[in-house]
């Protein structure tokens, strides 16, 4: 029985099911868009964050590790700080207008701004 190999189960142990088969972590690494095809959008936002203002920008389509990359450029061309994870981009403070044009000098043609 190929698909019994323990290392590769997710989350259960032994299953009395004859039929069963188990879960395996075979999650394909999403590809990244062509700045030029990315579709995202820049909003200011308060919600949850004290009263604070953010910079969030939306939409990103691709892997994780250039979602950080973008972000990692925008909060350094900003000098402030902020965070890149589950397909947003967050900078502290109010930078909409600067993070636009940052993002169009960097190809990301179809940006437009929310709100």
């Amino acid at each position: 029985m190929k698909n019994n190999d323990w290392k590769e189960r997710l989350n259960v142990v032994y299953s009395t099911n004859p039929n069963y088969n188990y879960e395996m972590d075979d999650d394909e690494e999403q590809t990244t868009l062509q700045p030029s095809q990315q579709r995202l959008r820049v909003q200011l936002d308060r919600k949850n964050r004290g009263g604070k203002v953010v910079t969030l920008v939306t939409g990103f389509v691709g892997t994780e590790d250039d979602l950080k990359e973008l972000g990692k450029l925008l909060k350094n061309k900003c000098g402030v700080g902020g965070s890149a994870k589950n397909g947003e981009i967050i900078v502290q403070g109010d930078f909409k207008q600067k993070v636009l044009e940052l993002l169009k000098k960097e190809g990301f043609t179809q940006t437009k701004p929310v709100g």
